[in-house]
C-alpha cells in the first residue's frame, strides 16, 4: 500500500494546484471542496502525511457503551453488507460523529495490512486528523460521497476506494456514517446505492430500538411496498403524537424535517385515529388498510401495531437466559447465532447452531416481527431445514412458552387435513373418534402453528384457513361453537407461492395473509457455515467420536446437496455405521462417489457458452406461444431445455444464481434462454 516519492510528490503537486486555481479542474466538488478545508482551515500539507491517529482502549470503550444503541443496530446489517460485496479486500466501517472507528467488519488479512494505515477499530478519520476520505468527508459534508484513489488529500491513501453515507437518528441528526474502504479499483456506485440501503435498514431499527413503547405504523402509497426498505415509518405515542419518523416518512408526507412533524398528531397526518387504524389493521392479520392523507385526496396503505415492548418483555426476559445469544465473533470475523433450546427430551433433532450470516440476520428479522405477531413465510428448496428454522423462531417468539405445532399439509392426504387442522366434535363423520378431538390449530392456541409445504393445502381449505386467520377464532367440524384461538404462524414451501397465485392454484388473499413478512432460506451448498454443518450433524448422527478423513471431508464440502440438510443426515449416517468408529473415508460415501461424476451441466454451459446469438432483451425472449417451435428443437436441445427449466425452478427463477451455477455469464445465459424458447420473465 505505498507509493514512490516521486509518485507522492506528482499527487501533492495537483492537489495544491487545484485549490489555487480555484477548483476549475473537472472533477468532484465535494473533494475539491474537502481539499481547499485541508489546506486552508486545518493547515494539512497533502506531501507530508500525519501518523495515523489511534485512540486509547478505555476512550474507544467509552464511546461504544455512549452508541451502543447504534453499533447494536449496526452490526448485523454491516455483515450482510459485507458478504454482499463479496471482496476480501474491503472493510465496512461505522464511525461515530468524530470520525471514530467504533465497529468494523473485513477479512484478517485486510485488517493486518490496513491496520498501520488507523484503519481498525479506535482509528481517526475526520478530515483534520485524515484529510479527504470517505468518512471525514461525509461527516464534513452531511452527505454521501465516493473518494477513489487519487481523490483522497494524503498520497498514502490513493490506494484505496472509500464510500461513505450518514446515518440519521430519530430526530434527523447525523449519528454515525457507514462506510466501505477496499483496494479493489472496480468499486462504483453501486456501492452507495447498497450503502444508502444498509443506512436506511439501520436507522429503521434504531426507532424500533429507541421507541418500543411507541405504537408503530408503516405505510406506502403502493401497498406492496409496505414493510419494505421504501416504506414509511412512524413512532405514535398512546396520545397519538408522532414520536419519530424515517426519511421516507417524512418524504411521503411532503414534510421537510423531524421538527415539523414532530408538533403533529396521526390524525393531523391521515383521516383516522390511532385506535381506529390499529384495531383495522389488527383485523386484517396485519395486512395494509387504506388511510387518507388528511385534507388531500392522497391515499396511503397502512398498518399500524401495538408497542412491541407489549408483547416482547416476556419473551426478552427468557431469551436472556437461554442457551445462546447473538453476538460478533471479533471486530473481523463474522456473526454466529445458537437458537435457544429447549430441554433435550422435547426438542426434535436438529443443527442448532446459526453460523451463516443470511440465516443470522433472518432470524434476528424474525424476531422483531413476531414480536409483533407478523406472519413469517419460509421459502427455500425441500430439506433447507425450514422447520429447524420455524422453532428457532418460536422460542424467540413472545409464544414460546406455548407448544410449537407442525403440521406439513404435503403428507397428509386432502380427506383429513380438514379434521387434522380444525378438530371435530365426536361422531362428527365414520371413522372419527368417539371423545372427538382437537384439531391443530387449537392445539396451537398460545403457541405457533408452523404449516409446511402450504402450498399443497387444498383451495376449499385456503378459504377455511382464511378466515381463522382473520377472525382469529377456529370451529371444528360437526358443531357451530367457535373457540377464540392466540398464535403464531409460520408457513413455509419450496415452490413459488406467486406463480401459483397466478395459475389459480393457490388463494391470492391467503398468500398476502401467511406473508407478512417473506424469508428465503440458503441452500445447503450456499451457506458459509457449510463446514461446520458436517461436523455438528456427524457428531448428532455417529456420536462425539465420529472422524472425517481429509479426503472425505472434501468430497462432502465439493457436493451440491440436491436434497440439502436431510440428504446430508441421512448421508452421514450411513457414512458412520459403515465406518464403524473408524476414521470415515471416501470409501464410507459410496452414493457421494457416484453422483459426483461428471453431470450434463458442464456440457450444458459449454453449449451455452458457443451460442452466438446477439442478445435479446426480457421483453423480446418473452413468447405468447412457443409450442411450435419447441417442437422443432432436435433431442439434445429438448434435454438442455429441460434441464435450464429444472435449474431455474430450482434457483426461484433467479437468473443470476443459474448462470452462476453454470459458471457463465448472465448474457451468454439470456442468449440461450432465447434460443431455446424458455421466457425469461420469471414468475414474480
Amino acid at each position: 500500500m505505498t507509493l514512490t516519492l516521486r509518485q507522492g510528490d506528482r499527487h501533492a503537486d495537483r492537489v495544491l494546484d487545484v485549490v489555487r486555481r480555484g477548483f476549475h479542474e473537472e472533477g468532484n466538488d465535494l473533494v475539491t471542496r474537502s481539499w481547499s478545508r485541508c489546506l486552508n482551515q486545518y493547515q494539512l500539507d497533502p506531501g507530508r502525511p500525519r501518523e495515523p491517529v489511534v485512540i486509547a482502549s478505555s476512550a474507544l470503550q467509552s464511546r461504544r457503551n455512549q452508541h451502543a444503541d447504534v453499533i447494536e443496530c449496526a452490526r448485523y446489517e454491516m455483515t450482510t453488507l459485507y458478504q454482499q460485496l463479496a471482496d476480501a479486500e474491503s472493510a465496512v466501517v461505522l464511525t461515530d460523529t468524530d470520525g471514530v472507528i467504533v465497529h468494523m467488519v473485513s477479512s484478517p488479512e485486510f485488517a493486518a495490512e490496513a491496520e498501520p494505515m488507523g484503519l481498525r477499530a479506535g482509528g481517526m478519520w475526520g478530515e483534520a486528523e485524515a484529510g479527504t476520505n470517505g468518512m471525514g468527508t461525509c461527516l464534513a459534508a452531511a452527505h454521501p460521497i465516493s473518494v477513489r484513489r487519487e481523490e483522497h488529500f494524503f498520497s498514502h491513501f490513493t490506494q484505496l476506494t472509500c464510500s461513505a453515507v450518514p446515518v440519521f437518528d430519530p430526530s434527523g441528526e447525523i449519528i454515525a456514517v457507514l462506510d466501505v474502504t477496499s483496494r479493489s479499483s472496480l468499486m462504483q456506485q453501486h456501492v452507495l446505492v447498497l450503502l444508502g440501503m444498509t443506512a436506511r435498514m439501520i436507522e429503521n431499527r434504531l426507532i424500533d430500538k429507541r421507541f418500543s413503547n411507541a405504537h408503530p405504523l408503516h405505510f406506502h402509497s403502493r401497498p406492496e411496498f409496505v414493510y419494505t426498505l421504501h416504506e414509511g415509518k412512524l413512532a405514535v405515542g398512546d396520545d397519538g403524537r408522532i414520536l419519530a419518523a424515517n426519511r421516507s416518512a417524512l418524504f411521503q408526507l411532503g414534510l421537510q424535517s423531524m421538527d415539523e412533524i414532530r408538533t403533529q398528531r396521526i390524525d393531523d397526518l391521515f383521516q383516522t385515529s390511532l385506535e381506529d387504524i390499529v384495531q383495522r389493521s389488527l383485523s386484517s392479520s396485519f395486512h395494509p388498510v387504506v388511510a387518507y392523507r388528511a385534507n388531500a385526496a392522497l391515499r396511503f396503505f397502512a398498518v399500524a401495531r401495538r408497542p412491541a415492548s407489549d408483547a416482547a418483555t416476556p419473551a426478552r426476559a427468557r431469551v436472556a437466559g437461554a442457551a445462546g445469544t447473538a453476538s460478533m465473533v471479533s471486530e473481523t470475523g463474522a456473526d454466529s447465532f445458537r437458537a435457544p433450546l429447549r430441554p433435550a427430551a422435547a426438542r426434535a433433532p436438529s443443527v442448532r447452531t446459526f453460523k451463516d450470516a443470511r440465516l443470522v440476520a433472518h432470524l434476528d428479522t424474525a424476531r422483531r416481527v413476531v414480536a409483533r405477531r407478523t406472519p413469517v413465510l419460509l421459502c427455500g428448496e425441500t430439506g433447507s431445514g425450514k422447520e429447524v428454522f420455524a422453532r428457532a423462531i418460536h422460542e424467540s417468539s413472545p409464544h414460546a412458552e406455548g407448544a410449537f405445532v407442525a403440521v406439513n399439509c404435503a403428507s397428509l392426504p386432502e380427506t383429513l387435513i380438514e379434521s387434522e387442522l380444525f378438530g371435530y366434535k365426536a361422531g362428527a363423520f365414520t371413522g372419527a373418534q368417539r371423545s372427538g378431538r382437537r384439531g391443530k390449530i387449537l392445539q396451537a392456541d398460545g403457541g405457533t402453528l408452523f404449516l409446511d409445504e402450504i402450498a399443497d393445502m387444498p383451495l376449499e381449505l385456503q378459504a377455511r384457513l382464511l378466515r381463522v386467520l382473520d377472525e382469529r377464532q377456529v370451529t371444528p367440524l360437526g358443531t357451530e361453537d367457535t373457540h377464540p384461538v392466540d398464535f403464531q404462524l409460520v408457513s413455509a414451501s419450496h415452490q413459488h407461492l406467486p406463480s401459483l397465485v397466478r395459475e389459480g392454484r393457490f388463494r391470492e388473499d391467503l398468500y398476502y395473509r401467511l406473508a407478512g413478512i417473506e424469508l428465503d432460506l440458503p441452500a445447503l451448498r450456499d451457506r458459509t457455515d457449510k463446514r461446520d454443518l458436517i461436523h455438528d450433524v456427524l457428531k448428532d448422527e455417529g456420536g462425539s467420536d465420529s472422524r472425517l478423513g481429509e479426503e472425505a471431508e472434501r468430497l462432502l464440502m465439493a457436493y451440491s446437496w440436491p436434497g440439502n440438510l436431510r440428504q446430508l443426515r441421512h448421508v452421514l449416517r450411513s457414512a458412520a455405521a459403515l465406518a464403524d468408529g473408524k476414521t470415515i473415508t471416501r470409501e464410507h460415501l459410496p452414493s457421494l462417489a457416484v453422483r459426483t461424476a461428471p453431470s450434463p451441466l458442464p456440457a450444458l454451459a459449454h453449449a451455452a457458452a458457443a451460442s452466438s446469438e446477439p442478445a435479446d432483451t426480457a421483453a423480446d425472449a418473452a413468447q405468447t406461444d412457443a409450442a411450435p417451435a419447441i417442437k422443432q428443437l432436435n433431442p439434445i436441445q429438448a434435454n438442455e431445455r429441460q434441464v435450464l427449466l429444472q435449474m431455474l425452478e430450482q434457483h426461484r427463477w433467479n437468473v443470476s444464481n443459474v448462470a452462476k451455477a453454470l459458471d457463465v455469464s448472465r448474457n451468454t445465459l439470456y442468449r440461450k434462454l432465447h434460443k431455446l424458447h424458455i421466457e425469461i420473465s420469471p414468475p414474480d
